[in-house]
């Protein structure tokens, strides 16, 4: 759980900027253990659907949310092989902090991007923040793919309007620290 971060705040400052109304569809990318959702539901948001590839985070998420579960939408799916995420359309905001550098081959990544492509509605924002060029070269003992603004950009394609990227340092609980790159980006019409 290197990876969880207690406040959300670089995530909930972009979110802000979208505009978004309480009831858009947002899909939180690979969830685990976020606070995201909880930041969410405080802020009024009402239409989020969570996704992890492990049923023990989706598990353990639920159970810390409590009754506050029941209103979200759940999927336990991969987003390198999606079956049932496949199904989803019209979404608002593609939300995926600490996810996509995790995948390391160019089909990961092609499924990955193909998936975004295909479930963010025209004028919908996607919101990836991932290891920056200088960040780590492996999390929790796992390799990583790491990414600048300009890399995103590339592999979002030209459907997608850059809106805002920066470099941003998160110190985890172990107090080591980890570069990101967050990057917003708007759908074209």
């Amino acid at each position: 759980m290197g990876w969880y971060e207690e406040n959300p705040l670089p995530s909930l400052q972009l979110i802000e900027k979208t505009g978004l109304k309480s009831n858009a569809r947002i899909f939180n990318a690979g969830a685990g253990a976020t606070t995201l959702v909880d930041e969410l539901l405080k802020n009024g948001f009402q239409n989020i659907i969570i996704n992890d590839l492990s049923s023990t985070a989706i598990e353990l998420l639920k159970n810390r949310l409590g009754e506050k579960a029941s209103d979200l939408q759940w999927i336990e799916d991969d987003l390198t092989n999606p079956k049932e995420l496949q199904s989803l359309k019209e979404i608002d905001l593609w939300h995926d902090r600490a996810v996509l550098h995790f995948f390391h081959t160019p089909q990961e990544q092609k499924t990955y991007f193909d998936l975004v492509r295909k479930v963010v509605k025209p004028e919908g924002f996607v919101i990836i923040a991932a290891f920056n060029l200088e960040g780590a070269t492996s999390c929790s003992g796992l390799p990583v793919f790491r990414y600048n603004a300009e890399m995103i950009k590339e592999r979002i394609g030209e459907d997608f309007e850059l809106i805002e990227a920066f470099d941003y340092t998160y110190t985890m609980p172990s107090k080591n620290t980890r570069e990101y790159v967050y990057t917003l980006f708007k759908r074209k019409k």
